[in-house]
Formats: C-alpha cells, structure tokens, sequence
C-alpha cells in the first residue's frame, strides 16, 4: 500500500488536581476547533518520541499470526501459531480484545509517520480478520459475527450467565477496524465494521429494554462510542439505533440529574461508557448525552483522582474525596486514564475555550501515561497499575504474569493495558495542534513541526523540565496562533520576537499577525515546587514542580508507612528537577516521578503540623444534649435503633449507632479517645468507636476480637498490617467501663483508667489518620460486623496523648 503522511480527523477535589486543573464554566457551542491530522504533525525528539519509537518497534515485531491464532480456531480456519499468553490465551474468554487495539495501533502509528510497512501490516490484519468473518456462518455463527470465542458467549451473557465481557472485545475490534478506515482508508476495514454491526442488531433486537440493560451490567467498554462513531461516518440511522440500545440506564440516569453514585464502581468500565455518552453528543446535539458527560468528568477529576491525574483504588472508584485513605499498590489502572484522556479530549473538541481539559490530559500524560512505559525495553512494554501507597513499585496485573517483570513482554502476559498502551504511546500528535478557520492552537507542549497557512511552525523544548517553549515560524502567513497558558502557573511571560503577549494562566493567549521567517514566540513558565495537601488528609501531601509530580526513591527498600518530612529542608539539587528532603535524619532524593522506574517510591509525604493541635478537640457528653460542648463542631447525630436513654445513648445492636462530625482527628500527631460504654452483650467485631473512611483506614475499639480480648487497631489503607493493642480481657458485659485509647510515641489502652495493653512502637502515627469522615459510636467501618448492643456516653478527643493520672483521672468522673 503506498501511504502519506495523513489522516482523516478525530471523531468528533483530588490531590493537587483542584489546584492545577480549576473549575471554570462555559457553554458548549460558538468556536469549532478540528484537530491537525496526524500526518501534518511531526514529532522531534524528546521522551515522546522516544516512547513511541520503542512502541513503533513493537509494532513492527508482533506476529499476526499469533494474535490470529484464536480468530481462526473459532471458525475452523486453519493455523498453526504458537498461542499467546495472560488474556489472549485460548482459555481465556477476553481473547481478542488486544488484536482490536493493534488495529487502532498500527492506523495510528502509519497515519503519524508514513511508515507503508505498518499500513500493510494493518491491511494483512483486516484481510485475515474479514476471512474470519466470513467463514462464520460455516462455523454455526451468524452472520457478520467476528470474536476469538463461540458466539454461545453472547447467549449466556443474555441468559444471565457469569461470563467475562464478550462486548468489551467487540468494541475493541469495531473501533480498530474505524481507526484503520478513516486514518488509513484500509480496503474492506468498513465492511467488517458495518457486518459487525449487522450481527449486533440481529443480536440485540429481539431483547426487551429491560432485558438489554441486564446484559449492559457486564463490562462492554465503549460500544456505544464505537457505534456512534460508525454512524458519524455512514448516516445509517441503525448505527446510531445500536449506539442508543448501549446507553446504561443505571449510569446515565444519576449522572444526567448530577448525581455522584461512583462509589463501589468499577471505574473503566463506566468510564469508558462516558466516552460514548459524549461521541453520542457529537452525533446527536443532545444535550442529556453532554451533561453526562461533563458531570462524570468534572467530578472524576476533582473528587475521585489521585495526584499524578489517575483514578481508583483495586479498579474501582471509592466515595468522594478519599485518597490519602484509598492508598494501594493497585491505584490507578492505565486504562482508566487512557480513556479519561480520550474523554477530556471529545469534551475540549466540543467546547475549546475550557483549557482545564487540555490541563487534565497533560498533567496525566506526564506523570502517569508516560512512565507506564518501561524506558529501558525494546518493545516498549508497560505497567497495569501506577500504584500509589508508600514504597510500592510499578505494577502489572497479578496472576497474568506467565512472564517475569513488572512489566508487559511481547506475548506471555496480555492485558488490556498492553493494549491501551499500543495506542497511546503512537498518538502523542494528534493532540498538539488543533485549527479554527485561520487559528492555529497550541495545546500541548511537545517538540514538534506542523505547517498551517503557508507558515511553518516548529516547536522547541525541554518541557517539562525546562521553563522555555519556543516556536519559531519559518515562511509567511496571517494567521493567529492560540498558546494554552497552564492553570498551574502564577506568572506566565509570552512574548513575540521579545516583545511582551498578555498571558493569563488557565487561559488561551492570542497572537495575530502577519507572521514572517525568523519570528519566534516564547513562553515562560516560571516552575516552583508546592506542596499540595490532601483533601482528606490535610497533613499529607504530594510534592509537584511545575507540571510534574515528584516521587521519593527508595531503591529497593519499602517504607511501612508514609514517609513523615520536613518541608522546611526541601533543596534543589543537580540534575532536571531533582530535589531533596529530610525524612528524619535521613535525606530523600525525590524526581519527576515519570522518571522512577525499576525501584520503589513514594508520591505522599506527611508533614507535622505549623501549630500544636488543641489540647481538647471535642467533648460530646451524648445525652438529651447531643451538641458538641467546644462549640467548633456539628452534633452527634442518633441513627438507627439509637436513643436518649437513662445514662448515654442507647443501641439496639441492630442498626443503632451514633454519628459524629466528619474530620475529628486532623492534624493529630499525638491523640485520646475517651469514652464511656456498656456492651450488653459480647459480639467479636463490634464497636465501641471507629473513626476512619472505610474498610481499610480506620482508628476503632472493639469488646472483644477473634483472640478473645478487646482490642484497638489503627491502620491506613495501603499498609500490610494494623497497628494494634490487645487488653488483658475483654469489656465486660452489662457494666459501666471507662476506655481510653491514647496514641503517639506508643498505643496504649485502658479500662477503668488502668492500663491493659501496650504497644510501644506502632508504625502509624495518628497524623495519618487524617479528617476521618466517617466517625461511629457503635458502629464499624466494615458492614459485615455487628452493631454493639448496650450504650455510649461521654466521648472525647484530645490532641495530646494523655499521661495515666490524666487518664485515672477521667475515669473517676462521674460513672
């Protein structure tokens, strides 16, 4: 195939992210912007080329017929190719999905850089792929069926059946076979699509609407994008039909009304629906589809991502504004972010004048997407999870790795991350440069060359370690240039042949002019390290230059806990955005995270506090007057079976329990809980108090655990294992008993203002306990446990760990 440099056009309160990517508001509409097709974009060399080169030289090195192996075995073709591994493996019901993504892949590689090898590759691809569809009805299919796995696949799904996502692959192979057609113009690419979407119809016709959304709660990835997108290029109005069939009521529907129901989601399954929910704008108008999508993005950006600009914990998303307490080696799957972008990018299309979301896609490109990928490989092989607990290193996805590393290889470990990752790490250009009418924009800063309007443009930096962007313009032309000014920059410099561009940060500068060879157009960006505190944890926070995040490294040790610093010895040292700072005596080295490969790290530092915490911090005395007694919080509030009694509050060991402010112990690096309680009855696992966010972050008191004795844990999520202090005994029943729980240099617990347990060298100190959420009398973080059955009176919080006369002392007031 003889093939150009072209393409076609694109269809078309987190850590930190609250600082760096704002909120602003404007209305869709007015401008439209298209994005300069890959082929006119030129990549120089910088870490984005050099990504893509080693993704390129993948490409260029897979097997087809490996990846075939399975599509032909499922409609009785004949092969003989070493099967792959992880989830291409012929046992593994997700075999196929990675061949949909080398499709996208090699079309994008070949419409940015010309290469006529891999758009013959491609076409070898499609070719094989269209032999397979046809040879379905041979194989007892119905027609227009293409899939690695029998088609009884789908009749399980829509029998109710556990089957893993049969349309998460679709999708994969429709929208590759989209790429193919409109970057590359591939022959046949089209026709497999659209019988494709035959046999979706003919599939899901016959289903009722609640019988479809049934099948919609098992993974599909982005169908209705895909479909969506087909319809954007034939105006078959059953293309659009099929791409409304995959609209999930159950997402849709919160969303639309602006609610957050995120919780317990898994994340790039929804995701990757809200990608759809916005192409289905493009192709509809409707603006239900675009205030889903906007709502969704909004608050996952804000209220659900971590600092590097990555989302969920274990692949799922955790309530609002939880961070520090939803720490984990698995945060952060790839694939969310790569879809995230794809997301943030659809939007921007659909209103250009809102740069946060250029912002968002350039923060997480640099400091997650562009280190998943391991710069020391040929091949370009990349991580599953970006993981985020302290000392953790980056991760693939466990029980896939048939080969060693923490790394993809080139066959014996797939995952959809290995996949996403042949796409993004050869489209770095197609989001560079965008045009209206005689505007060019400059969205993202990466060393390139782009013509526009008789003019050539060259971009030139060292960004992101460097301040300085320069363009220099060679040729003539009247056009303007629109330069995106970063919203984590205070005081932005643009000038124009050294003369001085009015420039605000978060915003478009635009410059007009007759342009002539030699102009050059700089832009400064005056980097500064900030300290970004947690929204859940205002004593813990992460460290940024400029657009970068920056990681300690360990090497190969693993701290237990969050490294606690000194912010006042933060120094620069030798090398592009290097720094150092005191975590006890020790000196830490901290990079640009994108940087830290093959060795643990840690992005979250813990700073004590300017000023001492309050001695006392709240005194709720729970009886008929349930207010906080300093007058600084709400509160308490009765729920459930819980009511004013005699002496305290009474709990029906049902549901009743009580609920306190939100955010008690913040900032606490020392603290005592005290508190009166009587368990009617003895049940492992209740609680006498636990303050925390979830399952995993918590501070409680139990009458009694599994060992038989009462016990006070304390951990955060991300850690191995609690810190603890066992009693002698456990609380005894139907009794008034004074608890106090004190914790610092050691955890201690008390009954009846004696000491029972000790332990002298917890690891986690209270610091990071954080502005607990979730603060319960009675009640445990874990919903599975029991309620406690007795009563609760007189609770209190210090900021100081109390001495044992202290702690005598209170037990000898009034009960």
């Amino acid at each position: 195939m003889n093939v150009t440099r072209r393409t076609a056009l694109g269809l078309g309160a987190a850590l930190g992210l609250a600082a760096v990517v704002p909120r602003t508001a404007s209305a869709a509409g007015g401008v439209s912007v298209r994005p300069v097709a890959l082929g006119g974009v030129r990549l120089l060399e910088s870490r984005y080329l050099a990504n893509m080169r080693r993704t390129v030289a993948y490409l260029r090195f897979v097997d087809l017929d490996r990846l075939l192996h399975t599509f032909r075995l499922n409609v009785g073709l004949p092969t003989s190719a070493e099967p792959c591994g992880g989830w291409e493996a012929p046992d593994i019901q997700l075999r196929g999905h990675t061949t949909g993504h080398l499709l996208s892949g090699l079309a994008l590689a070949a419409a940015n850089t010309g290469d006529a090898e891999l758009a013959a590759k491609g076409a070898t691809l499609v070719a094989a792929l269209a032999a397979c569809q046809a040879a379905a009805p041979a194989a007892g299919y119905n027609e227009g069926y293409l899939s690695a796995f029998p088609e009884s696949d789908f009749a399980n799904l829509e029998a109710g059946k556990s089957v893993w996502a049969p349309y998460y692959t679709i999708h994969k192979i429709l929208a590759g076979l989209l790429d193919q057609h409109r970057l590359l113009g591939t022959a046949g690419a089209l026709d497999v699509a659209r019988g494709i979407a035959r046999w979706i119809d003919a599939r899901t016709a016959p289903l009722s609407h609640e019988a479809m959304q049934k099948v919609l709660h098992t993974e599909f990835g982005g169908m209705n994008e895909a479909l969506a997108n087909l319809y954007a290029i034939t105006r078959d109005p059953l293309h659009l039909t099929l791409a409304r069939r995959f609209d999930h009521d159950e997402i849709f529907t919160p969303l639309s009304a602006g609610q957050d129901t995120l919780a317990g989601r898994h994340a790039n399954t929804d995701i990757a629906k809200i990608v759809g929910a916005a192409a289905e704008y493009d192709v509809t108008g409707e603006q239900r589809y675009r205030t889903i999508a906007t709502y969704f993005w909004g608050q996952v950006v804000h209220h659900h991502s971590y600092v590097i600009g990555g989302n969920a914990n274990a692949e799922f998303f955790g309530p609002p504004d939880q961070v520090v307490s939803q720490l984990g080696e698995n945060t952060c799957e790839n694939c969310n972010s790569y879809n995230m972008l794809k997301l943030g990018r659809l939007l921007f299309l659909q209103d250009p004048d809102r740069t946060e979301y250029v912002d968002h896609y350039e923060w997480t490109l640099l400091n997650q997407l562009l280190g998943e990928q391991d710069p020391d490989s040929a091949h370009g092989f990349v991580t599953y999870y970006t993981g985020l607990t302290p000392g953790t290193e980056r991760k693939p996805k466990e029980g896939v790795t048939s080969d060693p590393g923490t790394y993809s290889s080139d066959y014996g470990n797939f995952t959809c991350d290995h996949g996403t990752g042949l796409e993004t790490h050869v489209k770095y250009a197609e989001n560079i440069y965008f045009t209206s009418d005689d505007t060019l924009y400059v969205n993202l800063f990466i060393p390139s060359t782009v013509d526009f309007h008789g003019a050539s443009v060259r971009m030139e930096t060292e960004y992101p370690y460097d301040e300085t962007v320069r363009l220099r313009v060679d040729g003539s032309g009247s056009f303007a240039l629109r330069v995106r000014i970063p919203s984590w920059v205070s005081y932005p410099l643009l000038t124009v042949n050294g003369s001085s561009v009015p420039a605000q940060p978060g915003r478009f500068a635009t410059i007009r002019r007759r342009w002539r060879a030699g102009d050059v157009v700089e832009l400064h960006l005056p980097m500064a390290a900030r300290w970004l505190p947690a929204p859940d944890n205002p004593a813990v926070r992460a460290l940024t230059y400029g657009p970068l995040v920056l990681a300690a490294r360990h090497g190969s040790e693993v701290p237990p806990v969050i490294p606690t610093v000194d912010p006042r010895t933060l120094r620069r040292e030798p090398g592009r955005a290097e720094f150092g700072v005191l975590a006890g005596e020790r000196r830490l080295r901290l990079s640009p995270f994108l940087d830290v490969q093959h060795e643990h790290y840690s992005v979250y530092f813990a700073s004590p506090p300017d000023r001492p915490a309050r001695k006392t911090v709240a005194l709720y005395p729970l009886g008929a007057d349930l207010s906080e007694q300093t007058h600084r919080w709400p509160a308490a509030v009765l729920a459930g079976g819980a009511a004013v009694g005699e002496r305290g509050i009474e709990l029906d060991g049902v549901d009743g329990h009580v609920r306190l402010a939100p955010g008690l112990p913040a900032n606490l690096t020392e603290l005592t809980v005290s508190m009166w309680v009587r368990p009617d009855t003895i049940v492992n696992s209740a609680r006498v108090f636990d303050l925390g966010f979830n399952a995993q972050s918590y501070l409680f008191l139990t009458p009694r655990n599994g060992n038989g004795v009462a016990r006070c844990a304390m951990k955060l999520g991300g850690m191995e294992a609690e810190d603890f202090v066992d009693a002698a005994v456990a609380l005894p029943a139907g009794v008034w008993t004074h608890v106090a729980v004190t914790a610092g240099a050691g955890l201690r617990l008390y009954f009846n203002g004696e000491l029972t347990g000790m332990n002298p060298a917890p690891l986690m100190s209270p610091l990071l306990l954080g502005a607990t959420q979730l603060n319960y009398l009675g009640r445990s973080q874990n919903p599975k446990h029991p309620y406690l059955r007795g009563a609760v009176a007189d609770f209190r919080l210090y900021g100081r760990a109390l001495g044992e006369e202290q702690v005598r002392a209170l037990a000898a007031g009034q009960r």
